[in-house]
């Protein structure tokens, strides 16, 4: 079954910052039009390397909750759909490649089937534009980090979380819109529990050189049923549960969605890229 979409402009969601304009001499190098095969290094996580995920959960200060209504938009005319609400034929079992096994449901969207594993996407992707909507089930089971708790992964390595936060407190790096352990939404922008969410999200993908080392931090920018609240801020590495982001050299990977085992029943539906 298709969904019928209402189409709504993209600039009605985006606020734009007036920036002031800077003469430059035609001659002068702009620095940040300049490559540099410099290894990027986070002060932060040296030393020795947390061991317990607690030693990675931050708890304040609290985004504050911000009201907003999800827009759902019809695709570009130039997007890849990775899902409509017809079959799972772009997605794949994370484990071991086989056909994606989470249900698809008479009402255009797919909910995870527990224990089953995490689901990626068939095809590879760089720097994207994303856009996906998402719920967690209306009848609430568990707390803190085991309650409509899944995740999007970009390139198969950095998550943005999506979690059922609604009277549900938790970590604040690890929260409904957090790129999980690195960075803290700017506010809590979800709609009541069993309704639908969106996100749209740009990505664009971290640099490595010839001896692997990462040159140029990806950057994040996401919108959450109209609200920013991560604005481009910079992917420091992967995103474990337990110890430091690392950084392992790669190119393409593919989208992955969430499983998290403890019967989160997370729902998703129009599913959509744009190559960047």
């Amino acid at each position: 079954m298709k969904l019928t979409f209402t189409y709504i402009p993209l600039f009605l969601l985006l606020s734009v910052a007036c920036k002031e304009k800077v003469t430059v001499d035609a001659m002068e190098p702009i620095a940040s039009n300049m490559q540099s095969n410099e290894r990027v290094v986070h002060e932060e996580y040296k030393g020795a390397e947390p061991t317990t995920p607690e030693e990675t959960e931050v708890y304040k200060p609290i985004p504050p909750v911000v009201k907003s209504t999800p827009a759902f938009l019809e695709p570009p005319s130039d997007a890849i759909v990775l899902f409509d609400g017809d079959n799972l034929d772009n997605w794949v079992s994370t484990k071991d490649g086989s056909k994606a096994k989470w249900h698809v449901n008479s009402d255009g969207s797919m909910t995870v089937a527990d224990k089953t594993g995490d689901i990626q996407t068939v095809q590879d992707f760089g720097s994207i534009q994303l856009h996906l909507e998402w719920k967690s089930p209306k009848d609430i089971q568990g707390e803190k980090q085991s309650r409509g708790n899944s995740g999007v992964f970009l390139q198969g390595l950095y998550e943005v979380q999506i979690l059922d936060n609604n009277d549900n407190d938790t970590y604040v790096n690890g929260q409904v819109g957090s790129i999980y352990k690195q960075h803290t939404p700017l506010a809590m922008a979800s709609v009541p529990s069993g309704e639908w969410n969106s996100y749209d999200i740009i990505y664009h993908a971290p640099e490595f050189n010839e001896q692997g080392d990462k040159t140029k931090s990806g950057t994040i920018t996401v919108i959450h049923n109209g609200v920013v609240i991560q604005d481009h801020v910079e992917i420091k590495g992967t995103t474990p549960y337990v110890g430091w982001p690392k950084n392992p050299p790669h190119g393409k990977g593919p989208l992955r969605l969430q499983d998290h085992g403890d019967n989160s029943r997370v729902s998703f539906r129009n599913i959509w890229v744009r190559e960047l």
